[in-house]
């Protein structure tokens, strides 16, 4: 229903995201183009380290500020995984800013790793309103974070070590918006083939009417086929890392003290 896509995705091992532009003219799709950019530069590598997704988050935010001026201004989520090597084994880091999601589907089950940064997730945690009541509230668009909006990127990161039937969605929310997770979870569990996976996703979005800009990245990693290698699926729980502070020089790693929570900052998506 959008006359404008100001989505962008990368899928170049060893990153994965997607990015939902929002702004005036045409400052959504410059926004979520300069965070595809910034992250491309870590292609062709065999995995990434956390400093590496936070400097890519640094330097878009840099261009964004110099790029987007005066009227001109705008933003995007992003919402990603990397492959990273943690404490001697593989492993995916899951990285996001704003209300784009990451979904891990392994042994039959979705699992959302991402939270939104929304007013409405907030919300929900305080239990002001119901599941129910999330789709029809009418601050549902408005972000509490994104990158290019306020002050330096404060991403959520998470690390969960790699399992053998790993599959991972990364989505805007053009997909969550029209379809239900239990139906996603459906979709992924009949087609074993990432591409027509992803291609499956967004064509169930456009079905269900398509409010909104949808873009899909599926990621399998290891074997898909249970027992095929001799290797059993293993349960991997996401180990979240501790908020990095905006200001104060970023270490590899968790060892960051927790940045206080944001204040609202009324962007829409």
């Amino acid at each position: 229903m959008r006359d404008v896509n100001e989505d962008a995705l990368l899928a170049c091992p060893p990153v994965f995201l997607v990015a939902d532009g929002m702004g005036g003219l045409d400052a959504g799709a410059v926004a979520s183009r300069v965070a595809v950019e910034e992250f491309a530069r870590l292609a062709g590598r065999g995995s990434v380290g956390t400093s590496d997704v936070l400097e890519c988050l640094d330097s878009a935010w840099t261009r964004l500020r110099e790029e987007l001026t005066g009227d001109r201004q705008g933003g995007t989520t992003v919402a990603g995984v990397a492959t990273v090597v943690d404490q001697g084994r593989p492993s995916w880091l899951v990285f996001n800013v704003g209300d784009s999601r990451v979904y891990r589907w392994a042994d039959g089950v979705l699992h959302q790793v991402t939270a939104d940064h929304s007013v409405v997730q907030e919300l929900l945690v305080e239990g002001r309103v119901t599941p129910e009541e999330v789709a029809r509230h009418p601050e549902r668009n408005v972000l509490t974070r994104a990158l290019g909006t306020g002050r330096r990127p404060d991403p959520d990161l998470w690390i969960l070590p790699a399992g053998p039937s790993d599959r991972f969605v990364i989505c805007t929310d053009g997909l969550t918006r029209d379809v239900p997770a239990n139906r996603i979870a459906e979709l992924l569990s009949q087609e074993p083939d990432a591409r027509r996976a992803a291609s499956a996703l967004v064509a169930e979005a456009l079905l269900n009417g398509g409010h909104d800009n949808v873009s899909v990245v599926v990621v399998d990693g290891g074997t898909r086929a249970d027992g095929a290698d001799g290797t059993q699926p293993a349960a991997a729980e996401a180990r979240a890392l501790p908020r990095q502070r905006r200001d104060a020089p970023r270490p590899e790693g968790p060892t960051a003290a927790p940045a206080t929570p944001p204040a609202r900052s009324g962007r829409h998506s």
